[in-house]
């Protein structure tokens, strides 16, 4: 039952959206004698419902089968709230500044927690030119790499994927950076904040 659409989820979106059994019934063209079986656990809707019923509780099928509703309380579009999610089967990487509902390949994806840089992924800054040059003393074989490292500024990302076999290394500008993360495919996010005292 977790699995698919429980009917306290539906009750309480309906309820929510301050819409009785008979209205929803009326916007999904079923009677509500099938709302009240699904709400008191005596039916499930049909697969074929799952995203009329999503729509007409204005949430997305993934916050419906899952229970969770995401509300996205960035309205300012703060850069420093950056996210970044990464899938474990071919290793995409989506980046979003605020809370949102990430899939790829049928799996709900979390936004990866950052730990400060330290040990074998302690992340080493320096200037190069007009870049700064980040860089880790890390594994880069195919079973355990860094996959990617970015630089987030207060006005944008910049991703550098970076492959098994390669250095784990990119550069990046300088205008306005505030942190640089790198993603360890075994032990996930790290991030050193950009400071001064942190340049080599």
């Amino acid at each position: 039952m977790n699995s698919y659409v429980t009917g306290n989820i539906i009750k309480r979106l309906r309820e929510e959206r301050k819409l009785t059994q008979a209205e929803l019934a009326e916007i999904l063209n079923v009677s509500d004698k099938a709302i009240s079986k699904w709400e008191t656990g005596k039916g499930y809707p049909d697969i074929t419902l799952i995203e009329p019923i999503a729509a007409a509780l204005n949430v997305s099928v993934m916050e419906l089968l899952s229970g969770d509703e995401i509300t996205n309380r960035n309205r300012s579009f703060n850069m420093k709230r950056t996210l970044f999610y990464v899938c474990p089967v071919c290793g995409n990487v989506i980046a979003g500044t605020g809370e949102a509902v990430v899939c790829c390949h049928g799996i709900a994806l979390p936004p990866a927690e950052a730990e400060e840089a330290e040990g074998e992924h302690e992340i080493t800054v320096s200037i190069a030119e007009d870049e700064y040059f980040a860089e880790l003393s890390h594994p880069m074989t195919k079973e355990h790499h860094i996959s990617f490292l970015a630089a987030v500024t207060d006005d944008g990302i910049q991703i550098k994927k970076l492959y098994p076999e390669g250095n784990a290394e990119a550069r990046f500008k300088i205008n306005r950076t505030y942190a640089i993360y790198a993603y360890c495919n075994r032990h996930g996010l790290f991030r050193v904040r950009i400071s001064k005292s942190k340049l080599k």
